[in-house]
Protein backbone atom coordinates (compact mmCIF):
# COMPACT_ATOMS: atom_id res chain seq x y z
CA UNK A 1 0.00 0.00 0.00
CA UNK A 2 0.66 3.21 -1.00
CA UNK A 3 -0.49 6.08 0.97
CA UNK A 4 -0.93 9.50 -1.40
CA UNK A 5 -0.06 6.66 -3.87
CA UNK A 6 -2.66 8.51 -6.88
CA UNK A 7 -0.37 11.83 -7.01
CA UNK A 8 3.26 13.34 -7.08
CA UNK A 9 5.87 10.88 -5.23
CA UNK A 10 3.47 8.83 -3.79
CA UNK A 11 2.27 8.10 -7.60
CA UNK A 12 5.88 7.09 -8.89
CA UNK A 13 6.64 4.99 -5.76
CA UNK A 14 3.27 2.85 -6.76
CA UNK A 15 4.54 2.70 -10.02
CA UNK A 16 7.87 1.61 -9.24
CA UNK A 17 6.00 -1.27 -6.80
CA UNK A 18 3.88 -2.21 -9.78
CA UNK A 19 6.52 -2.45 -12.72
CA UNK A 20 8.44 -5.12 -10.56
CA UNK A 21 5.25 -7.26 -10.62
CA UNK A 22 3.84 -6.30 -7.29
CA UNK A 23 0.32 -5.74 -6.50
CA UNK A 24 0.05 -2.46 -5.29
CA UNK A 25 -3.51 -0.91 -2.95
CA UNK A 26 -3.08 2.88 -3.74
CA UNK A 27 -4.58 4.89 -1.03
CA UNK A 28 -5.99 8.34 -1.58
CA UNK A 29 -8.33 11.22 -0.11
CA UNK A 30 -10.25 13.39 -2.42
CA UNK A 31 -8.38 11.69 -5.52
CA UNK A 32 -10.15 8.87 -5.94
CA UNK A 33 -11.31 9.30 -9.65
CA UNK A 34 -7.32 9.63 -10.70
CA UNK A 35 -6.31 6.78 -8.48
CA UNK A 36 -9.04 4.62 -10.18
CA UNK A 37 -7.53 5.88 -13.40
CA UNK A 38 -3.65 4.92 -12.92
CA UNK A 39 -4.64 1.56 -10.73
CA UNK A 40 -6.38 0.80 -14.34
CA UNK A 41 -3.20 1.28 -16.20
CA UNK A 42 -0.85 -1.36 -13.87
CA UNK A 43 -0.79 -4.70 -14.11
CA UNK A 44 -2.10 -5.29 -10.71
CA UNK A 45 -3.62 -2.54 -8.31
CA UNK A 46 -6.60 -1.49 -7.09
CA UNK A 47 -7.40 2.00 -5.34
CA UNK A 48 -9.37 2.83 -1.99
CA UNK A 49 -10.59 6.67 -0.04
CA UNK A 50 -9.48 7.42 3.39
CA UNK A 51 -9.50 10.61 4.99
CA UNK A 52 -6.09 10.16 7.30
CA UNK A 53 -7.00 13.17 9.48
CA UNK A 54 -9.24 10.82 10.99
CA UNK A 55 -7.05 8.22 12.63
CA UNK A 56 -9.58 5.88 13.29
CA UNK A 57 -10.92 5.55 10.21
CA UNK A 58 -7.51 5.51 8.84
CA UNK A 59 -6.50 2.79 11.45
CA UNK A 60 -9.70 0.67 10.09
CA UNK A 61 -8.47 0.86 6.83
CA UNK A 62 -5.34 -0.57 7.59
CA UNK A 63 -7.00 -3.34 9.60
CA UNK A 64 -9.58 -4.49 6.61
CA UNK A 65 -6.23 -4.58 4.44
CA UNK A 66 -4.70 -6.81 6.86
CA UNK A 67 -7.15 -9.43 7.12
CA UNK A 68 -7.52 -9.57 3.72
CA UNK A 69 -4.68 -9.44 2.26
CA UNK A 70 -2.12 -12.87 2.76
CA UNK A 71 0.98 -11.64 1.65
CA UNK A 72 1.28 -7.82 2.27
CA UNK A 73 4.89 -7.11 2.42
CA UNK A 74 5.10 -3.25 2.37
CA UNK A 75 3.56 -0.08 3.86
CA UNK A 76 4.33 3.19 2.56
CA UNK A 77 3.15 6.36 3.81
CA UNK A 78 3.77 9.44 1.62
CA UNK A 79 0.62 11.07 2.20
CA UNK A 80 1.19 14.81 3.64
CA UNK A 81 -0.58 18.27 3.75
CA UNK A 82 2.10 20.83 3.34
CA UNK A 83 0.72 24.35 4.05
CA UNK A 84 2.23 27.39 4.89
CA UNK A 85 2.54 29.36 8.55
CA UNK A 86 4.77 31.61 10.55
CA UNK A 87 7.67 30.72 12.82
CA UNK A 88 6.38 33.60 15.03
CA UNK A 89 3.00 32.47 14.72
CA UNK A 90 1.69 28.94 14.89
CA UNK A 91 -1.22 28.58 13.06
CA UNK A 92 -3.72 26.22 15.72
CA UNK A 93 -5.51 24.41 13.05
CA UNK A 94 -2.89 24.20 10.05
CA UNK A 95 -0.58 22.59 13.26
CA UNK A 96 -3.40 20.53 13.98
CA UNK A 97 -3.67 18.87 10.35
CA UNK A 98 -0.24 18.58 10.03
CA UNK A 99 0.55 17.00 13.12
CA UNK A 100 -2.24 14.44 12.47
CA UNK A 101 -2.03 13.26 9.04
CA UNK A 102 1.91 14.01 8.87
CA UNK A 103 2.65 12.21 11.61
CA UNK A 104 -0.06 10.55 14.26
CA UNK A 105 -1.86 8.74 11.20
CA UNK A 106 1.68 7.42 10.02
CA UNK A 107 2.38 6.17 13.31
CA UNK A 108 -0.80 4.60 14.11
CA UNK A 109 -1.11 2.96 10.95
CA UNK A 110 2.11 1.79 11.02
CA UNK A 111 1.24 0.34 14.26
CA UNK A 112 -1.84 -1.61 12.61
CA UNK A 113 -0.27 -3.15 9.88
CA UNK A 114 2.68 -4.34 11.78
CA UNK A 115 -0.41 -6.01 14.45
CA UNK A 116 -2.14 -7.39 11.82
CA UNK A 117 -0.50 -7.74 8.36
CA UNK A 118 0.94 -11.22 6.99
CA UNK A 119 3.49 -11.51 4.99
CA UNK A 120 6.06 -14.76 4.94
CA UNK A 121 9.16 -12.68 3.56
CA UNK A 122 8.95 -9.74 6.47
CA UNK A 123 7.42 -7.01 6.20
CA UNK A 124 8.43 -3.56 5.82
CA UNK A 125 7.09 0.06 6.37
CA UNK A 126 8.28 3.36 4.76
CA UNK A 127 7.63 6.56 6.12
CA UNK A 128 8.44 9.15 4.22
CA UNK A 129 9.83 12.37 6.17
CA UNK A 130 11.96 15.25 4.37
CA UNK A 131 15.44 16.42 3.90
CA UNK A 132 14.21 19.32 6.50
CA UNK A 133 15.06 16.95 9.41
CA UNK A 134 18.17 18.02 8.53
CA UNK A 135 18.42 20.94 7.49
CA UNK A 136 15.92 22.87 9.09
CA UNK A 137 14.44 26.92 8.23
CA UNK A 138 12.11 28.76 9.66
CA UNK A 139 9.15 28.21 6.49
CA UNK A 140 6.41 26.29 6.94
CA UNK A 141 6.54 25.39 11.00
CA UNK A 142 4.05 23.25 11.72
CA UNK A 143 4.98 21.02 8.69
CA UNK A 144 8.38 21.36 9.43
CA UNK A 145 7.65 19.67 12.91
CA UNK A 146 5.20 17.25 11.88
CA UNK A 147 7.54 15.49 9.86
CA UNK A 148 10.18 15.88 12.78
CA UNK A 149 7.41 14.19 14.78
CA UNK A 150 7.49 11.20 12.14
CA UNK A 151 11.05 10.73 11.52
CA UNK A 152 11.36 9.82 15.66
CA UNK A 153 8.75 7.42 15.11
CA UNK A 154 11.37 5.55 12.73
CA UNK A 155 14.02 3.91 14.94
CA UNK A 156 11.35 3.65 18.05
CA UNK A 157 9.19 1.73 15.41
CA UNK A 158 12.13 -0.42 13.92
CA UNK A 159 13.32 -1.39 17.45
CA UNK A 160 9.64 -2.93 18.36
CA UNK A 161 9.63 -4.57 14.78
CA UNK A 162 12.86 -6.35 14.57
CA UNK A 163 14.29 -8.78 13.58
CA UNK A 164 12.01 -10.03 11.44
CA UNK A 165 10.38 -6.57 10.37
CA UNK A 166 11.80 -3.41 9.02
CA UNK A 167 11.09 0.25 9.71
CA UNK A 168 12.45 2.68 7.56
CA UNK A 169 12.85 6.83 6.77
CA UNK A 170 12.89 8.02 3.17
CA UNK A 171 13.57 12.10 3.31
CA UNK A 172 13.39 13.44 -0.11
CA UNK A 173 14.30 16.98 -0.95
CA UNK A 174 12.97 19.37 -3.56
CA UNK A 175 11.61 16.67 -6.17
CA UNK A 176 8.13 18.33 -7.81
CA UNK A 177 6.94 22.27 -7.85
CA UNK A 178 4.81 22.59 -3.96
CA UNK A 179 2.51 24.97 -2.77
CA UNK A 180 2.44 27.94 -5.16
CA UNK A 181 5.32 27.22 -7.29
CA UNK A 182 5.64 28.18 -10.72
CA UNK A 183 7.60 25.28 -12.88
CA UNK A 184 10.53 28.34 -14.01
CA UNK A 185 10.57 28.82 -10.21
CA UNK A 186 10.97 24.76 -8.98
CA UNK A 187 13.68 24.36 -11.72
CA UNK A 188 15.87 27.35 -10.26
CA UNK A 189 15.17 26.24 -6.77
CA UNK A 190 15.53 22.37 -6.84
CA UNK A 191 18.99 22.53 -8.13
CA UNK A 192 20.13 24.21 -4.72
CA UNK A 193 22.12 21.14 -3.45
CA UNK A 194 25.27 20.16 -3.51
CA UNK A 195 25.42 18.48 -6.85
CA UNK A 196 23.08 21.40 -8.52
CA UNK A 197 20.88 19.17 -10.06
CA UNK A 198 17.53 18.29 -9.72
CA UNK A 199 16.13 14.86 -8.09
CA UNK A 200 13.69 13.04 -9.82
CA UNK A 201 10.50 11.26 -8.58
CA UNK A 202 11.65 8.02 -9.84
CA UNK A 203 14.93 8.52 -7.48
CA UNK A 204 12.77 8.50 -4.73
CA UNK A 205 10.91 5.54 -5.98
CA UNK A 206 13.94 3.54 -6.62
CA UNK A 207 15.03 4.22 -3.07
CA UNK A 208 11.66 2.75 -1.74
CA UNK A 209 11.97 -0.18 -3.55
CA UNK A 210 14.92 -0.65 -2.11
CA UNK A 211 14.43 -0.21 1.18
CA UNK A 212 11.33 -2.71 0.53
CA UNK A 213 13.42 -5.55 -0.37
CA UNK A 214 17.20 -4.85 0.33
CA UNK A 215 19.39 -5.74 3.34
CA UNK A 216 19.71 -2.31 4.93
CA UNK A 217 18.86 -2.77 8.67
CA UNK A 218 15.59 -1.22 9.99
CA UNK A 219 15.82 2.20 11.84
CA UNK A 220 18.33 4.02 9.40
CA UNK A 221 16.69 6.88 7.14
CA UNK A 222 17.73 7.27 3.72
CA UNK A 223 17.94 10.99 1.99
CA UNK A 224 17.12 11.44 -1.31
CA UNK A 225 17.84 14.91 -1.86
CA UNK A 226 21.87 15.37 -4.42
CA UNK A 227 23.20 16.59 -1.25
CA UNK A 228 20.48 19.51 0.12
CA UNK A 229 20.08 17.73 3.74
CA UNK A 230 24.04 18.81 4.14
CA UNK A 231 23.33 22.30 3.23
CA UNK A 232 22.23 24.89 5.93
CA UNK A 233 19.68 27.07 3.64
CA UNK A 234 18.52 29.83 5.75
CA UNK A 235 15.22 29.71 4.44
CA UNK A 236 12.45 27.26 1.97
CA UNK A 237 14.35 26.80 -1.47
CA UNK A 238 11.23 28.10 -3.23
CA UNK A 239 11.45 31.60 -1.19
CA UNK A 240 15.45 31.52 -1.75
CA UNK A 241 14.93 31.08 -5.51
CA UNK A 242 12.43 34.11 -5.39
CA UNK A 243 15.33 36.31 -3.82
CA UNK A 244 13.27 36.16 -0.36
CA UNK A 245 15.75 36.07 2.92
CA UNK A 246 19.00 34.12 2.73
Amino acid sequence: MVTGGARRIGAAIARRFAGEGWHVVIHCHASLGKAEEMAATLPSAEAICCDLSDGGAAVAMIERQAARLDNWRALVNSASVFRADDVAALDPAIFSEAMQVNAGTPAAIAQAYLRGARSPAGRRVIQVTDQKLANPNPDFFSYTMSKHALGATVPMLAQAAAPADRVYGLAPGAILASYDQAPEEAEVSHRMNLLQRRTGADEVADAAWFLATGPLAGGQTLFVDSGQHLLSQPRDVMFLARGEGG
